[in-house]
């Protein structure tokens, strides 16, 4: 007890460790929540999970959702942008390594023009000439699971959060 018969109040850095705390607590729930979705998806379009390439993408959107590379522009844009681009090497070069890294590059050149940078998506285009995917990649998984992962993000943030999101959408 305080000298006035209050109880003394916690400390500032531990009012900030608790909300750390919780605030990881609530992210790695969510995150753990999408993937959960993205492996039932996986089973159900047959798709092996590795060629999925959103693990990173919920991370980012839902740990650092302020960020501009988490916003539905560069979320979408970029992981469709970067999927075309691996594509279109992939059917002018062939299945090779070294086109699979000149269609890394190429994409981020790509994300950076489009103004749709989404770190995540730069394995898209390695994926897509490393496993020699069809253009049907590009719809699912692609579109539908950057889609779907920006509704997720949505009703989490406002849902769960109780914050606005996303600070743009373009």
């Amino acid at each position: 007890m305080h000298r006035a018969g209050r109880k003394a109040s916690a400390k500032p850095e531990a009012i900030e460790g608790r909300r750390r705390l919780a605030a990881g607590a609530i992210a790695g729930l969510g995150a753990a929540i999408a993937i959960g979705g993205m492996e039932w998806l996986s089973v159900e379009l047959h798709y092996p999970l590795a060629v999925i390439p959103f693990a990173t993408s919920i991370v980012l959107v839902i740990g650092a959702p302020d960020a501009v590379p988490a916003q539905p522009r560069a979320l979408i844009g970029g992981h469709l942008v970067s999927t075309v681009v691996g594509l279109m090497v992939l059917h002018t070069a062939g299945p090779h390594p070294w086109a699979a890294a000149a269609a890394v590059g190429l994409a981020v050149l790509a994300m950076f023009l489009t103004r749709t940078l989404h770190p995540p998506a730069g394995i898209d285009p390695l994926l897509v000439v490393s496993a020699d995917l069809p253009w049907t990649f590009l719809v699912a998984p692609v579109l539908a699971g950057a889609l779907l992962l920006t509704a997720f993000a949505l009703a989490w943030h406002r849902w769960v959060w109780r914050r606005p999101w996303p600070e743009r959408w373009l």
